[in-house]
């Protein structure tokens, strides 16, 4: 961070740091400071995800596994899907096998 950008104070707080900032929302409403923003615009790009259901007694078992490995249930079925899915794409299917 440049001098400039250390010195430099916030719009609304004149704050100089995290922590001022912080401590000034805490006793302000932006409601009271409202004519003094500007509007602001940004781009997200996230992944899109998908959902599946999972049998409770099936997620329970996950779950046990997942914590046993230190890792979320979510983590833990990427990883063994992908891993079942890397198996798969090593051995060939056997109809493709007959119809050759």
């Amino acid at each position: 961070m440049s001098d400039a950008e250390k010195k430099r104070k916030t719009s609304i707080s004149k704050a100089g740091n995290i922590k001022e900032i912080s401590e000034f929302w805490d006793t302000h409403s932006l409601a009271d400071h409202w004519d003094e923003t500007r509007e602001a615009s940004f781009e997200i790009r996230a992944t899109h995800r998908r959902r599946v259901t999972i049998d409770p007694d099936l997620y329970s078992q996950l779950a046990t596994a997942a914590q046993t490995r230190g890792v979320s249930p979510e983590t833990l079925v990427n990883l063994w899907l992908a891993e079942h899915l890397k198996k798969g794409r090593r051995a060939k299917p056997s109809h493709q096998s007959r119809q050759q």
